[in-house]
């Protein structure tokens, strides 16, 4: 099994990406080949400043590092530095169709209004990314609900490109599932949004890189009912700031809600507020910590990523010299 996925360096990690799905990549390492990439020209699609893409690129990589993604288990490496992606992207783009492209709903959702004034990278980018997948012959993608679509693109263009050239080359990738259900964080101030960098309230969020005070304050700060908290998960629904509230402290110590709801039933959340931020500053005092000494590190971060891009480049490099004699071109 190998698995690949990769995250764009935008920086501003928050609870929701770590609980989402870093660490359920860090759970991976335990049970697949990995290689987790920094998705620095997906970025492109939409405007960005270069310096503070070139400095998100490092943060990213630290991020990750610190929140356990070992780059002895897995390759972590920055895609830009591998020629090979967007080289197999051109090859691949003359296999999708347009019609396939059309389908795509997130580019209708991310283009809005704006459609023609929108990139052409950011409607042709599933296509990049069946390359990101199908460069290493993948054989499983984790997705969440939004990325399903762009996994069944990557299998199409798979099977296409295999059928067209009379060859067995790529490897059209199957949906990676962990072991249990991904944590879905919300905002702390609104239970019906998910957790988001782009929400202009800093008291929504809690940041990789707040502090244990920061951390403790907004959770005393985030939105509640004045109703106990119950002994049944179905009863929290209709309460969305509760049933976040508790979803939080069980993916955090890994215990199910039925187990928290056990020990805090009847209880209002003015002791229920303390104990989740004492488990979320367990959890995130290290990780800043180790975020820190890798900040104040570059050269060593530059090393692993150039360390992971070799790797990388030596999986992919065979697998496009391939492609290139399946189209008829010399390599």
């Amino acid at each position: 099994m190998r698995v690949v996925s990769g995250i764009q360096p935008t920086g501003g990690l928050h609870l929701g990406n770590l609980l989402g799905a870093i660490l359920r990549w860090v759970r991976m390492q335990e049970e697949a080949e990995c290689l987790f990439f920094l998705a620095d020209l997906h970025a492109l699609t939409i405007d960005v400043d270069p310096q503070e893409l070139r400095s998100n690129i490092r943060e990213m990589a630290a991020a990750l590092i610190a929140s356990g993604i070992d780059p002895k288990k897995s390759i972590l490496f920055q895609q830009s530095a591998i020629p090979a992606h967007a080289e197999l992207a051109w090859i691949l783009q003359c296999t999708a169709r347009v019609g396939w492209l059309n389908r795509m709903t997130q580019f209708k959702e991310k283009s809005g209004k704006s459609r023609e004034g929108a990139s052409v990278g950011l409607y042709t980018y599933p296509v990049l990314q069946a390359a990101d997948v199908l460069l290493y012959r993948a054989t499983h993608v984790p997705v969440g609900e939004d990325q399903k679509q762009h996994l069944e693109l990557a299998r199409d263009i798979a099977i296409k490109f295999n059928t067209d050239y009379d060859v067995e080359l790529f490897v059209p990738p199957e949906p990676y599932i962990p072991a249990g259900a991904a944590a879905r964080i919300m905002s702390l101030r609104d239970g019906s949004a998910k957790m988001s960098k782009s929400d202009p309230s800093d008291m929504s969020r809690i940041n990789l890189t707040d502090s244990d005070d920061q951390i403790s304050q907004k959770i005393r700060k985030a939105k509640t009912d004045p109703e106990p908290l119950p002994d049944d998960p179905a009863l929290l629904d209709g309460r969305p700031e509760a049933k976040n509230l508790v979803g939080i402290y069980s993916a955090v110590t890994g215990e199910s809600v039925e187990q928290v709801l056990s020990r805090f039933a009847g209880q209002g959340f003015g002791a229920f507020k303390p104990a989740l931020a004492d488990a979320l500053v367990a959890l995130l005092h290290p990780l800043r910590s180790r975020l820190e000494e890798l900040r104040n590190d570059p050269a060593e971060l530059d090393r692993l990523l150039a360390d992971g891009s070799a790797r990388a480049a030596s999986l992919g490099q065979p697998v496009l010299k391939q492609a290139y004699s399946a189209v008829g071109l010399p390599r």
